[in-house]
């Protein structure tokens, strides 16, 4: 068969059945991407004779003797096509997963369509950038700044990597072609609880090109934990690579290893398994009751709380005054039960892992992680090798949001990998990604809150129960930072919080963006929401009269711990900034008879997780005069390889683009915790800049030495050293310093000790459809304390997209599970994240604030956007119906049925 591809023709023949996607990435065009192969999220978009059309829908066959064209065939010659260069000026993108075939899209509207992106774009997809930085793109705004010497702390530096993803020329895990690669389906269990007494291999090894089925007869009988943590004892051993158990559905069993993926899905069709199906429980409630099917009977080493009652974690607050006297004195209580179901964190990349044993014998891992180093670390541990044997990196990140702080893939390819000695792949499907990885933390939250009419705080409770599935991987340290923040950034002299993490057959629940304070928040929101109207204030004033002011403990979960200070406080600034904003009256109109109301919420979080977060920063002086830099930390969207770009040529007073980095390999030496917990920016950031500085004093000291200047007048110019006005270029300093041998680079590390606070105040106007329930928002206004700003169009961006993504859990995303523990909405066609049309544009706003902790000044803003939202609109929807709703999503269906039942 003859096709055109890019322009070139060439003689081909697809397999049966193959997808146009599937065909175009065999040939080598990886900017053709998969997110979901059902024609839903636009991920694959091609031209077919200058159409565009979702690649995964179209039969490879049907694009003989038509053009089609890829991104990378989208510009003509070196010059960018102009919506390439527009995405770049307007860093339409985050992780950039989806923006090849946004581009795609976008470049082929006409003018009428422009006019109408929520329907133009509505096959194509984005869950990092909030949409606003794509419509700033397409409508020509150009928002990034020129790359000047020491242009780094406050400029709209671009990505280091914009060329390359608007290009389609960024590699993602599986953009790379192996000789030889294998691949790996698993097969997966029916039942929700069930013993496996045994398999019969022998029809699924005859089916041609497997070469292994594994089983928990193959894996490590060590126990470990998915999640990853510095101190990996704050999660529960309760896991092994392939178990004889079987907790939920979607659990892995078995693993079929072949020369293609059709033969592994095959040999997972022909694999006969000998179930026990025992009983389950799948209430949480239920599930820590005596008497329940128990879930684990691993011993007091696995860390589980007690495991005779199915209680993985337990958060026992510290007692805080008396309680009962606090709520005898309040005037008015408010007390209700919230409920926060299972939210997908849908990033468009899908857990993915290549591994293969080198020459050496050591096991290589590339993998879609945000934990390249402690991933190494567990799977030395897991397979009982020397760290040094492993290797595990990652590339660019295609979303994560938490989910790729686990372990998912690289232990079962490691185990494949080892056992057959071939180089293996395995890319988990939509489908897998629905009912076989995490989710967030379903929660269940009781708040009680009392206060005098005055609007003084007497007494607040919370009881959490908290669903933490199959497995307890991050159930502790995620119901502890829910009962934590969310109660501690009020003053209240009279405190209890009790939290239960109870284990059920259903998938395992993990971390997610914000780590449970969107769960209780949303209940501690909406519950102060409801007293300032029992007592007749405004919640904002309400609010401004309880919450904590630099200087006063913290008091939450514990009382006030000694590593978490007020790094800077700019909570106050954010009250004013947002409800200033909402007060201008402007946004848009509400519809004729629609019922309007505003509302609001806050959060604090600790910007880095306790206990510890380590991170290394190595920079080296280039022989063109240029640095090289290797950091640890990954890069998902989170932007961090820019603010370190910036740090670095702050330090240095070098232009961004003269700095360059690897990153996210455990082959570069020092350590790295993670992508995670908000530390990119305040811990590995402060890495780089105590490099930086320490590489700035190396250089300045050299160049005194070899001038006879004193080194207090030197400076670093553009690629320069001033020595007293004599100029001496770097790519000459590098000479002189290779002649007499010395090597002129430095080293930073941080750790993560003492830890600060974000704050985040979330407004909206709404207008409600009391006949249908629709919700329309007005109006969106976000105030942040995120310190000193590095990069403000970027952080601009993370605000938009942690809004966007909250919006969706609180206007319709809900992973549902029916009565026997089965996810009944595992695609993108049934559970619908946002698309363009959803979302409004959000006014951001920074508190002019200094952190004394972080990287000149800045903190994290990674997790806490989305953390007020949920609350925030609830609030805004109460205003607006005067009907109080408790749990999410709030569909136009369940906004009907309260209204129904409110009554005329």
């Amino acid at each position: 068969m003859t096709f055109r591809i890019n322009g070139n023709a060439f003689v081909d023949q697809p397999a049966p059945g193959q997808c146009l996607r599937t065909f175009l990435r065999q040939l080598g065009h990886f900017g053709v991407k998969k997110g979901c192969d059902a024609g839903d999220c636009g991920a694959c978009t091609v031209y077919l004779d200058g159409e565009p059309v979702h690649s995964c829908l179209v039969p490879a066959f049907r694009a003989e003797g038509h053009e089609v064209t890829t991104i990378e065939g989208l510009a003509k010659g070196n010059e960018l096509h102009p919506m390439q260069q527009a995405f770049l000026d307007a860093q339409g993108f985050q992780c950039g997963f989806c923006t090849a075939g946004m581009i795609m899209t976008a470049a082929a509207l006409n003018q009428e369509q422009k006019a109408d992106l929520g329907r133009a774009l509505k096959g194509n997809l984005c869950r990092c950038t909030g949409y606003r930085a794509i419509e700033d793109a397409i409508a020509g705004r150009h928002d990034t700044a020129e790359s000047k010497a020491g242009c780094g702390v406050g400029h709209n530096v671009p990505a280091p990597a914009g060329p390359d993803v608007v290009t389609g020329k960024a590699r993602f895990t599986l953009d790379v072609a192996i000789d030889g690669l294998h691949h790996i389906k698993l097969l997966r269990s029916p039942h929700a609880h069930a013993r496996i007494r045994g398999f019969d291999k022998s029809a699924a090894l005859a089916v041609p090109g497997v070469v292994a089925v594994l089983t928990h007869e193959d894996a490590p009988a060590t126990l470990f934990s998915t999640a990853r943590h510095e101190v990996r004892e704050i999660d529960p051993d309760d896991t092994r690579v392939l178990d004889n158990v079987a907790r939920f559905i979607g659990q892995r069993i078995a693993a079929v290893v072949a020369v293609s993926e059709a033969a592994a899905e095959e040999g997972c069709r022909r694999l006969k398994v000998d179930y026990e199906v025992l009983p389950a429980v799948f209430d949480p409630e239920a599930a820590i009751k005596p008497g329940v099917p128990r879930l684990h009977d691993k011993g007091p080493e696995s860390r589980i709380k007690d495991a005779s009652r199915n209680l993985a974690a337990e958060a026992q607050g510290d007692r805080v005054g008396d309680i009962a006297q606090g709520f005898a004195e309040a005037d008015v209580i408010h007390e209700g039960t919230y409920f926060v179901p299972r939210v997908q964190h849908a990033h468009l990349e899908t857990l993915c892992a290549i591994a293969w044993v080198d020459e050496t014998g050591r096991l290589n891992v590339r993998s879609s992680t945000q934990v390249p180093f402690l991933t190494r670390d567990e799977l030395a541990r897991v397979f009982g090798l020397p760290q040094d044997k492993v290797r595990v990196f990652c590339e660019r990140v295609g979303g994560g949001f938490g989910a790729k702080q686990e372990m998912l893939t690289e232990d079962i390819v490691a185990l494949a990998a080892l056992k057959t000695g071939k180089p293996v792949k395995l890319e988990f499907t939509r489908e897998e990604q629905f009912t076989g990885a995490t989710t967030r933390h379903p929660m269940k939250v009781s708040v009680k809150i009392g206060a005098k009419r005055d609007g003084t705080l007497t007494a607040m409770q919370m009881h959490v129960v908290s669903n933490t599935g199959a497995y307890g991987n991050h159930s502790l340290p995620v119901l502890e930072h829910a009962c934590s923040e969310s109660i501690s950034i009020y003053r209240c002299p009279n405190k209890k919080v009790d939290g239960f993490a109870a284990y059920t057959n259903t998938m395992p629940a993990g971390a997610f963006r914000g780590y449970g304070l969107p769960q209780t928040g949303f209940a501690v929101e909406s519950a102060i929401d409801e007293v300032a109207r029992m007592i007749g204030m405004d919640a904002i004033e309400f609010r401004r009269r309880n919450v904590v002011r630099k200087g006063d403990d913290m008091i939450g979960l514990h009382k006030s711990p000694d590593d978490v200070i007020y790094g800077s406080y700019g909570l106050d600034q954010c009250l004013d900034l947002a409800q200033a904003a909402m007060m201008r009256g402007d946004g848009d109109e509400p519809p004729a008879g629609w019922a309007v109301g505003e509302g609001y919420a806050l959060t604090m979080i600790d910007t880095v997780p306790p206990g510890g977060h380590y991170s290394d920063t190595h920079i080296w002086l280039e022989a063109d005069g240029s640095f090289g830099m290797t950091i640890g930390t990954a890069e998902f969207g989170n932007g961090t390889t820019t603010v370190h770009r910036q740090v670095a040529a702050t330090a240095l007073n070098a232009k961004p683009t003269n700095i360059r980095f690897k990153q996210s390999d455990t082959d570069h030496g020092g350590h790295d915790t993670g992508a995670y917990g908000s530390t990119g920016t305040v811990i590995a950031g402060r890495a780089t800049q105590h490099a930086a500085e320490a590489m700035r004093d190396v250089l300045l000291a050299f160049a005194a030495k070899q001038s006879g200047v004193g080194p207090e007048f030197c400076k670093l110019v553009d690629g320069a050293v001033d020595c007293g006005g004599q100029s001496v270029p770097l790519s000459d300093l590098y000479k002189t310093a290779q002649a007499q041998a010395v090597d002129l680079k430095a080293h930073g590390t941080a750790n993560g000790i003492p830890r600060s606070v974000a704050f985040n105040v979330q407004g909206f106007r709404v207008a409600v459809n009391e006949v249908s329930g629709e919700v329309k928002i007005l109006k969106s206004v976000q105030a942040a304390d995120a310190g000193t700003v590095i990069n403000p169009m970027q952080c601009r961006a993370q605000v938009e997209g942690g809004v966007a993504q909250a919006l969706g859990a609180a206007l319709f995303e809900e992973v549902v599970i029916d009565d026997e523990g089965r996810v009944t909405n595992p695609s993108f066609r049934h559970y619908r994240i946002p698309a363009f049309a959803d979302i409004p544009r959000t006014e951001v706003l920074f508190a002019k604030t200094s952190d004394e902790l972080g990287p000149y000044g800045a903190k994290s803003m990674s997790e806490s956007p989305y953390n007020p939202v949920a609350a925030a609109l609830a609030n805004a929807i109460r205003d607006a119906t005067g009907v109080r709703f408790y749990r999410l999503p709030l569909k136009p269906d369940r906004i009907h049925a309260g209204l129904k039942a409110k009554g005329p």
